[in-house]
């Protein structure tokens, strides 16, 4: 297995080069980026991110002092922009109340203890807590998404039933714990995805064509609602 995940990162990157993920001028604007992009496209995220930076908001302190409704203005592009801009204040207020609102500070914590307490964030879940501490704190943890399970499902290297956890034990399991890997890896699928991994897929043009079929491991493809 080690091998194989070795190998799929190899084609994708000899295909794609590196990613440059996630894009970002500081550590926040990462987090702020990872929340805002629940169900939404990255087009609409960039949008309020822009407007958050013109009105001079997008740093802890900014977002802390903003009242929930003309935050929930700045950031209307993302949709469900009311629910977002509680999320933020909730996100921030933790950030004020465990860190005194420093990320660097918050940076120092080990990976699998602030996992548990962004996990505790009323409307994060996993793939947004580990896009935050992956991008945001580069931290040693892999991010799954929707993109991760179908292109490794389609390759019959997961069953399409397999959870979050267990896709993600995959790779922390059998890759060497590197913040570079798992940040160019996770881009590099996502890429793979949107690109060419599509609801109709166009295989023939596919980096990994013929790769992984009929190699799916018993311990990898249950629990799909985890």
């Amino acid at each position: 297995m080690p091998n194989l995940l070795m190998d799929i990162y190899r084609k994708l990157y000899k295909a794609y080069g590196p990613r440059h993920w996630w894009p970002g001028e500081t550590p926040f604007e990462v987090m702020v980026g990872a929340i805002l992009t629940q169900n939404t496209s990255w087009k609409n995220v960039e949008m309020a991110i822009r407007k958050l930076k013109a009105n001079g908001v997008l740093n802890p302190d900014g977002i802390y002092r903003l009242k929930e409704e003309p935050l929930g203005s700045l950031i209307r592009s993302s949709g469900f922009y009311r629910i977002k801009a509680k999320r933020l204040k909730t996100f921030v207020s933790f950030l004020f109340n465990e860190y005194d609102g420093d990320i660097h500070k918050m940076k120092r914590g080990r990976v699998k203890n602030l996992r548990e307490k962004l996990l505790g964030i009323n409307g994060i879940g996993p793939e947004t807590a580990d896009s935050i501490l992956l991008y945001g704190l580069q931290k040693p943890i892999f991010v799954v998404d929707a993109y991760t399970k179908k292109v490794l499902s389609r390759h019959g290297i997961v069953s399409e039933k397999a959870s979050y956890e267990a896709i993600q034990n995959l790779f922390m399991e059998h890759l060497p714990h590197e913040e570079r890997l798992f940040n160019e890896y996770h881009a590099l699928i996502v890429h793979v995805g949107k690109n060419v991994c599509k609801k109709k897929p166009e295989c023939e043009r596919c980096p990994l064509r013929g790769i992984g079929h009929n190699v799916v491991a018993p311990s990898f493809t249950e629990g799909a609602n985890g």
